[in-house]
């Protein structure tokens, strides 16, 4: 069998060739040199490159790629299969300085990372570049300090949108200033927003190439891209920008916004419109799928033809094989975001693959480490409760309303009737929340939701009429019935005002369906409403909908959300809510100057969060946001996603039948909430109150500032930790943060002053300490490293495994589930007695138990 080093040999050799790279065969010279086709090098070229190539006074060069002119290009230096290629980086790094190369390559034959020597950080890539790729790069060259010298200022996007604002005469006259400014429409940056940018600008220079908003619905993350997109241009760090969206009314929101801000310096496109013309535009919008479609960003498309791309809801829109067109692209990369990644912990290992929570959890953490910020620290967090605490954003106005039926649902025993099988026997069968329109079907529910909708949901503070709404309902089917009720109760309550268009669906499988929620946001669905003359609102008052109109939808006039399903994705629900956070002066949409100047700003102060299924109290109280998800395992059932489980919902077929409830239904608990500056518990991050806690307490401070780190340590346990305010405990801190180990007072100490930029994990810790572990014994059976690491590992981890070990009883491990006797034999000799020895020396075990 072929050892480890070979193997990622072998596989190496293949993907240079794959490449279209070819070796040097010339018998005499070096066999590690590599050439692009059809290129020749001489004797004298070969002789220019020194003597001994392979052997260098650092080591040996695995592989020398040389450019056109025989030039040294790429240094790429491999290891071993069960080695991770970074830890030649260093290495790496002065054979290439040693070449005058710019370019290394990282590999162990499975895993390989590119590292531009001028561009900041090495990044992972699928494939080795061919020579025209790699050449590609060249075309790349930013100027960081140019980047970062450039002054951002509030009125960053107003200079574009209107060069000489500051010499209007109603700009000049303080009492004219807001409505010269509605008048021309002019954006100003808020400060979180500038600072935003200067977080790229400083890490620029740093030299990072990527970077990651996580900013929160309604924080303006479009109008942030707008100034980065002019910062980019300006200062010609890019010639092009691609922005990315995942859906089709996010491109023409996107396209629409680009053009009111930036249209007097830049133009965009949207690509599909402009198929032929794109390369004559600044901005270029597109949705990520028909990048995809038939390999389109391969096919049309030159790495070097955007130097910044943009994804938007990054952990959607570069997702699974979509972050394939993201790293294609050469050159700076900015991810958007309103989910935190701390909302998806790590799964255990019962998880499904198919469970959406999970496929959400990684989505989110791939997106993280896709832009470098694996601690899951962004390069700049705005949240929603930061926006509500700076007057920006607003929280709901909960209503928890429940029926008979709803609240047997989601009691502990679920909704239990009584059934009689084909031989007369009576079987008990249990309905659950997650059931409702999918198994167990009851229209009186439906209309009691309907009905408090109507009856409680906010009026349009300019006409009267019912407000603005959304509706989430659990399948095509259900928004259907939902549409259908809404609107007989409509032609009750309004007779003749509407013609079936009061509420309307809209869901993947209704014809114009993405053309529909651009309408509804810009006040044409079904028209114009007739209530007030000269008011410009939607006829249609109702969307509803199931899985559109989440991510990233912009109506800020939308004053009504209605959960008509159940909930488990706390990023779904996070999106959710996050339509109805905006504010909005409804007098904007007012034709007539007279009457807008006489009615002033009339503002929405308030939206309503209709839940009929209990989500809120679902994230507020019960789901667990710090410890391991426990998903249930893989179902035995079959799954579909067809019929009643469209738009992505999935629909459990087999099993027990399906249920239809006729008996009348009222709510009959119905409980309001005004949620405060605080935001829900979904919205709050206990470790970040720590922080401020423990960095205003002037007697700490003064503690860490001397070093005196028993003393602070003695300091939070006594004065800060389990106080009636917070009841802060090392425990619940340790949950919050989502760590999954011990952590000391001490760490907690450094984290929240700035001294380590997260806490690591269990993996992360053993991974270190092995790392140190075979740099202090460097063990010469380089070939069973990944076979020790197991050992090592194992022995940390498990208890049961460090008892049997220590007691020599190696034959019960047999019976462990973990680490075999078989493992054990896989570890040479004479470190089966040494790695438990150092671990017992140099490791403490505390932050593991």
């Amino acid at each position: 069998m072929a050892s480890k080093e070979a193997t990622a040999r072998i596989k190496i050799n293949r993907l240079l060739d794959d490449a279209g790279w070819r070796f040097f065969d010339n018998a005499n010279g070096p066999a590690n040199i590599v050439l692009e086709p059809n290129v020749k090098i001489s004797q004298r070229d070969l002789d220019a490159l020194g003597a001994d190539l392979e052997k260098t006074t650092n080591g040996f060069v695995d592989f020398l790629l040389l450019d056109g002119r025989g030039k040294p290009l790429i240094v790429l230096e491999a290891k071993s299969e069960d080695k991770n290629p970074l830890s030649a980086k260093e290495q790496a790094r002065k054979y290439a300085r040693s070449q005058n190369a710019r370019f290394v390559i990282l590999s162990n034959g499975n895993i390989h990372y590119l590292w531009d020597l001028e561009q900041g950080n090495p990044v992972v890539i699928s494939k080795f570049p061919s020579p025209k790729e790699i050449g590609n790069h060249y075309a790349f060259t930013p100027n960081a300090e140019r980047l970062a010298g450039e002054q951002v200022g509030l009125d960053y996007i107003a200079l574009t949108q209107m060069p000489s604002y500051t010499q209007e005469a109603a700009w000049k006259v303080e009492a004219e200033r807001p409505s010269f400014i509605e008048k021309n429409k002019l954006r100003f940056l808020r400060r979180y927003q500038q600072r935003a940018i200067e977080r790229v600008q400083e890490d620029a220079l740093k030299g990072s190439t990527r970077f990651l908003f996580e900013m929160a619905t309604g924080t303006g993350k479009t109008l942030t891209s707008a100034a980065l997109i002019k910062l980019f241009l300006k200062t010609g760090n890019a010639k092009r920008v691609l922005f990315l969206v995942d859906r089709l009314e996010l491109e023409v929101q996107a396209d629409k916004a680009f053009k009111a801000y930036l249209k007097n310096d830049f133009t965009s496109v949207v690509y599909k419109e402009q198929k032929d013309d794109w390369r004559k535009a600044d901005i270029v919008v597109t949705t990520v799928q028909s990048l995809l479609f038939n390999d389109k960003y391969r096919r049309l498309f030159a790495p070097s033809d955007f130097d910044l791309v943009i994804s938007d809801e990054a952990h959607r829109s570069i997702g699974g094989n979509a972050r394939a067109v993201f790293e294609y692209f050469i050159g700076y990369k900015l991810g958007l975001t309103a989910t935190p990644k701390d909302y998806l912990k790590q799964s255990s290992s019962q998880a499904s693959e198919r469970d959406p929570r999970e496929t959400e959890r990684r989505m989110m953490l791939d997106t993280y480490k896709t832009f470098g910020c694996t601690s899951g620290e962004p390069t700049y967090r705005y949240s929603l409760i930061d926006g509500v605490r700076d007057g920006f954003l607003i929280n709901p106005y909960v209503v928890d309303a429940r029926t008979t039926v709803t609240t047997q649902l989601l009691s502990d025993q679920g909704f239990v009737i009584t059934t009689t099988d084909a031989d007369g026997n009576e079987l008990e069968e249990a309905f659950a929340g997650r059931d409702f329109e999918k198994k167990f079907f009851a229209e009186p529910t439906n209309r009691a939701f309907c009905k408090t909708l109507l009856q409680h949901g906010l009026r349009d503070p300019i006409s009267g009429e019912f407000g603005k709404t959304i509706a989430f309902a659990v399948s095509q089917n259900h928004a259907a019935k939902v549409a259908q009720i809404l609107n007989e109760m409509a032609d009750q309550l309004w007779p003749g005002r509407y013609k079936s268009d009061f509420a309307m669906q809209v869901t993947i499988h209704v014809a114009d369906a993405q053309k529909m929620t651009v309408n509804f946001a810009n006040n044409n669905l079904g028209g114009h409403s007739g209530f007030v003359e000269n008011y410009r609102t939607s006829r249609a008052r109702v969307c509803v909908t199931v899985g559109m109109m989440t991510t990233g939808y912009d109506a800020p006039d939308i004053l009504n959300l209605a959960l008509m399903r159940p909930i488990f994705s706390p990023s779904d629900f996070v999106q959710i809510k996050g339509r109805g956070t905006r504010k909005h002066n409804f007098t904007e949409e007012m034709f007539d100057p007279a009457q807008k100047a006489a009615l002033g700003e009339v503002k929405k102060t308030a939206f309503r969060l209709f839940d009929f299924f209990a989500n809120c109290e679902y994230f507020e109280e019960t789901f667990d946001y710090d410890e391991e998800i426990s998903l249930p395992a893989p179902p035995t059932m079959p799954l579909s996603t067809g019929g009643d489980g469209g738009d992505g919902q999935t629909t459990v077929t087999g099993g027990i039948g399906t249920y239809e409830h006729f008996d009348p239904d009222d709510v009959v608990s119905q409980v309001e909430t005004q949620i405060g500056k605080d935001g829900m518990r979904i919205d709050r991050e206990l470790f970040r109150k720590f922080e401020d806690a423990a960095r205003s307490d002037t007697t700490l401070a003064d503690l860490v500032a001397a070093q005196n780190w028993e003393a602070a340590a003695r300091h939070v346990i006594e004065e800060i930790f389990d106080k009636p305010s917070e009841f802060y405990t090392l425990e619940k801190l340790r949950r919050a943060a989502g760590v999954d180990r011990r952590i000391s007072v001490r760490e907690l100490i450094d984290k929240a002053f700035g001294f380590i930029p997260g806490f690591k994990s269990k993996a992360e810790l053993i991974e270190d300490e092995f790392q140190k572990f075979l740099a202090d014994q460097k063990p010469e059976e380089a070939d069973r490293i990944r076979e020790m690491r197991y050992f090592f590992e194992a022995y940390i981890r498990d208890a049961n495994v460090r008892a049997k070990i220590d007691a020599g009883h190696f034959a019960d491990l047999n019976v462990n589930p973990t680490f075999t006797t078989r493992d054990l034999k896989e570890v040479p000799a004479p470190w089966r007695k040494r790695i438990p020895e150092y671990i017992k020396d140099y490791v403490s075990l505390n932050p593991f138990l």
